[in-house]
């Protein structure tokens, strides 16, 4: 979609309203300068990427944003958001002391109940999805995998209180310089992301939302900042949540059950975004772990995404203050409404972001597509030592039975770049040997005397 400032003026009305609009209330917000054609067609354009959602039919058509934002990027709540966070600013002695409510998760029916309407998951899905979704799993998250690592370490770590800036935070994950005068403890909270969002990664293709997942993302999160016995395990003592008035479970075996209740649940969610909510809201509410639970309800809210070849949810412009009160009517009135604004306003700004991010660093979309076939040809070739004229036969008539035609002339110029610039370096995911590599150069070499 195209920025013009005419344009740009037609959202700002938008997003300058609690409430939606119809086109006849939008032009009276603007100047005479603006035609009816003009600014329906616009108002299309908008709702097709994403950033406008059209409620209605014909003369009851009306447009909104999901979320307004104010010159400095903070997020402007609706009501509903407005009255649970109202409800979470008075006094601790004017709220009432709860416990978990079990009653919660168990109300949820995996794919009757929404916490995100479907006017919003279309929009996440019209702004996340790209044309990506038919690639193998992990796709995109490999292809701004730097990107990400940076800004979700960042943003999650920023979120916590870490004083780490962006750009040390970038130095230490890209080349391992510390940042003077902060704490070990704020470097290892930040390293312990990165292994972390690369697990998920390296895993895309084979990762669940079951309990087995959700401890090990806590482990490599925690591990080094929590005692080694409570790493990826469930705690066995209480915990409380500062400055509310929400009391925990205790039991390990009850706490152990529910968080595998959540687990199952979540399995069965099919929207990734309506998954990747869900666990946000529930992974962070049961607090399971002795420590760091809202980091891990934050990675673990991306593995619907990453699977689904989604823009990630990095967290990007959400203030410490919005989030903490946000997960508060969580923990204390389970309301989501302040939490799912939150989401949303991160996540279209870090769809426009990663947009810019992979423009910039382009890709090979063939050789992305193609990737396992085009290793299993190479692996194949080397260990049953084909070259020259067999090699070639070989190659095309893999290529043709499994790569669409339109894709066979740049898949076969792939393999053969890559074996014309093989060495031990780059065997990793060939299922072959050093030894079996270095018998088919000395084959190829042979022949070519």
């Amino acid at each position: 979609m195209s920025k013009s400032p005419k344009k740009m003026a037609v959202l700002a009305v938008l997003q300058s309203q609690v409430t939606p609009l119809s086109l006849p209330e939008i032009l009276k917000l603007l100047d005479s300068s603006f035609s009816e054609r003009t600014v329906r067609r616009w108002l299309t354009e908008m709702v097709k990427a994403g950033l406008v959602i059209k409620e209605g039919k014909k003369r009851g058509t009306h447009y909104k944003t999901i979320s307004s934002f104010n010159l400095d990027n903070t997020i402007s709540f609706n009501e509903k958001s407005i009255e649970a966070l109202n409800y979470i600013n008075r006094p601790l002695f004017e709220r009432t002391p709860n416990t978990y409510n079990e009653k919660w998760l168990e109300e949820y029916v995996p794919n009757k109940t929404f916490y995100l309407n479907k006017e919003i998951r279309i929009q996440l899905l019209n702004a996340g999805d790209k044309n990506k979704m038919h690639f193998p799993a992990g796709t995109y998250a490999r292809q701004i995998s730097n990107r990400l690592l940076i800004d979700l370490s960042y943003n999650s770590s920023r979120l916590e209180g870490n004083t780490y800036s962006l750009l040390d935070t970038e130095k230490l994950i890209l080349e391992g310089t510390d940042a003077p005068g902060k704490l070990d403890e704020e470097k290892i909270m930040i390293l312990n992301h990165k292994e972390a969002i690369a697990f998920l990664i390296n895993n895309a293709h084979q990762i669940q939302t079951d309990f087995t997942t959700i401890c090990t993302i806590h482990y490599l999160l925690s591990d080094g900042l929590v005692p080694v016995q409570y790493a990826g395990k469930v705690r066995d003592y209480g915990v409380r949540i500062s400055g509310s008035t929400y009391v925990p479970w205790e039991n390990p075996d009850r706490i152990k059950k529910q968080l595998q209740l959540i687990c199952d649940k979540a399995i069965y969610i099919k929207d990734p975004f309506e998954q990747s909510i869900f666990l946000l809201a529930h992974i962070s509410y049961l607090q399971a772990f002795s420590d760091v639970n809202k980091r891990t309800s934050r990675l673990s809210a991306n593995i619907p995404l990453i699977k689904n070849n989604l823009i990630p949810l990095s967290f990007n412009d959400i203030s410490k203050s919005d989030y903490h009160t946000a997960m508060l009517a969580i923990y204390e009135l389970n309301d989501v409404h302040a939490l799912i604004e939150l989401y949303v306003h991160s996540y279209l700004r870090t769809c426009k972001l990663y947009e810019v991010t992979l423009d910039a660093i382009s890709y090979d979309e063939v050789r992305v597509r193609y990737r396992q076939q085009r290793r299993n040809i190479i692996g194949y070739i080397i260990t049953h030592g084909l070259i020259n004229k067999k090699m070639d036969l070989f190659i095309k008539k893999e290529t043709k039975n499994n790569i669409e035609e339109k894709d066979q002339a740049e898949f076969m110029e792939d393999i053969l770049e890559d074996l014309r610039e093989i060495s031990p370096q780059r065997i990793a995911g060939l299922g072959i040997t050093q030894f079996q590599l270095q018998e088919w150069m000395k084959k190829k070499s042979n022949a070519e005397k």
